[in-house]
């Protein structure tokens, strides 16, 4: 029997990046007659994602890295204002490459006795390529990063164009969401001001209409309401494919080894469950002013912490000596012994500890995975794109989280106050609190699903019997 080719192609930031590499490492796991082609577009931001790609090919040998030619990247002020638009036109740019090489390798294989190419697979903000796997006759699916509830919302926003205005106070209906969606909870660029952000994700709400399948970084007993929203046959079949973690963790250029290893021997040292950590991704940079705020409601929590801190320009974004004033007079000799502040942290690696107790994250959705694996409850505190919905819905939906913020006011001078830190940590530290047991009972659900039988399981077979019994009729509406 011939072998199946699935050509991948992921968005070239870390995030996105490593979970969809991580699903292909699964895939050939899973089946021998499966291997994957990579194709590898290079964005100059993200210098170490190169190292990474390549170790991934280097320890798969069914995983072969395609490199793009590089192209001119959208200005970097407009990864700032629209990440999202800044993605379009960077994965706009790249078209004519992707069709030049998917053709190549379309054709190199028409030919050969033992492999076939079944199926393109791109990020969600890659859809523009699923037009070539029309071309081409070949199937097309989307590898979602995110979680089923944002994608609820993306496939219904075109419906909701006059409601989603930033100074409303109003509510919608989102199929797939179980409550009332407050518009002050939805990514920033969404806002119909922000023209360029609305239309992006327009553009691809209407690609997605037009996949084979959408394989979602989530499992099924986590998001049931979500995910039974899709049955039916309106749109495109949902495989529950995750929790896709990298549980190894990858190395940071910006991580200050000695000070992992102090920490992590700190850590060793403190009683189980009883340090709160804090860590807010990529792009979680604080200014003075919540800095002190933050140092304020830690100290004032009582509780033991380890704070992922970096500081917004222009200091450094990692604090040292020099930066010893942003925080309250006398806080760091007070806390000396009870909390442990440094720049990058192994945010797995940390979670993993049993002394972590609880976590203040912005709820990006590897984070928000990651945090339930590990049984550790979080206080929310969003800062940007789909961030907010996370948050929100990990609350008052799913019951999993504790509320420190549902939106992103702080950017807008609107400080997170050390009265509200300290709340949360209280909340979340103090006791066998009700949400702790159901995180602890959700990790144990998480990890059950990726066993044999289990729900996500299932459905990568299903995905799997899928692309071997090699249907390139594609499907489209």
């Amino acid at each position: 029997m011939k072998e199946a080719e699935l050509i991948f192609v992921p968005l070239p930031s870390i995030g996105h990046l490593v979970s969809t590499l991580e699903f292909a490492k699964r895939l050939i796991d899973r089946n021998d007659r499966i291997s994957i082609a990579v194709l590898v577009m290079k964005l100059p931001l993200f210098p170490h994602v190169d190292a990474y790609t390549k170790s991934v090919a280097a320890a798969q040998p069914r995983i072969r890295l395609i490199e793009l030619p590089q192209v001119d990247s959208p200005p970097l002020n407009l990864r700032k204002s629209c990440s999202e638009y800044f993605n379009y036109l960077f994965v706009e740019s790249q078209v004519a490459n992707v069709r030049h090489v998917v053709s190549e390798i379309v054709l190199s294989r028409s030919n050969s006795d033992s492999v076939r190419v079944t199926g393109l697979v791109v990020d969600m903000f890659c859809v523009s390529f699923t037009d070539i796997a029309i071309e081409l006759g070949l199937p097309s699916y989307v590898y979602f990063a995110s979680n089923t509830g944002f994608l609820s919302v993306l496939m219904d926003i075109p419906t909701h164009q006059d409601e989603i205005e930033e100074s409303s106070n109003s509510e919608l209906l989102i199929p797939g969401i179980v409550n009332p969606v407050p518009v002050s909870v939805l990514p920033q660029s969404l806002f119909t001001i922000n023209k360029d952000g609305y239309s992006t994700y327009i553009k691809l709400a209407q690609k997605f209409k037009n996949v084979n399948g959408i394989l979602v970084n989530t499992f099924f007993e986590l998001e049931q309401y979500a995910v039974n929203s899709f049955s039916g046959g309106l749109n495109p079949p949902v495989y529950t494919i995750g929790p896709v973690l990298d549980l190894q963790g990858q190395p940071n250029p910006n991580l200050d080894e000695e000070q992992c290893r102090k920490n992590l021997k700190w850590l060793d040292d403190q009683p189980e469950s009883s340090v709160v950590f804090l860590c807010f991704g990529s792009g979680g940079c604080f200014g003075p002013a919540q800095v002190k705020e933050m140092a304020i409601g830690l100290e004032e929590s009582e509780h033991k912490f380890l704070w992922s801190l970096r500081l917004s320009p222009p200091n450094n974004e990692v604090p040292g000596n020099d930066d010893a004033d942003i925080f309250p007079e006398g806080f760091l000799e007070r806390i000396r012994g009870r909390g442990m502040i440094c720049g990058w942290a192994p945010q797995i690696e940390v979670l993993a500890h049993r002394a972590i107790g609880g976590f203040v994250s912005h709820c990006g959705w590897n984070s928000i995975l990651e945090s339930l694996w590990y049984g550790v409850p979080i206080m929310t505190w969003p800062l940007y794109a789909e961030q907010q919905l996370n948050a929100f819905r990990m609350v008052k939906e799913l019951g999993l989280a504790v509320e420190l913020r549902l939106d992103s006011k702080s950017d807008n001078g609107d400080l997170v106050t050390a009265a509200e830190i300290s709340r949360a940590v209280r909340c979340v530290m103090d006791g066998d609190s009700e949400i702790r047991k159901k995180v602890k009972n959700m990790a144990d659900i998480s990890r059950k699903s990726l066993m044999d039988g289990g729900s996500s399981f299932v459905s990568v077979k299903q995905f799997i019997d899928l692309v071997l019994c090699g249907d390139t009729s594609g499907r489209v509406k």
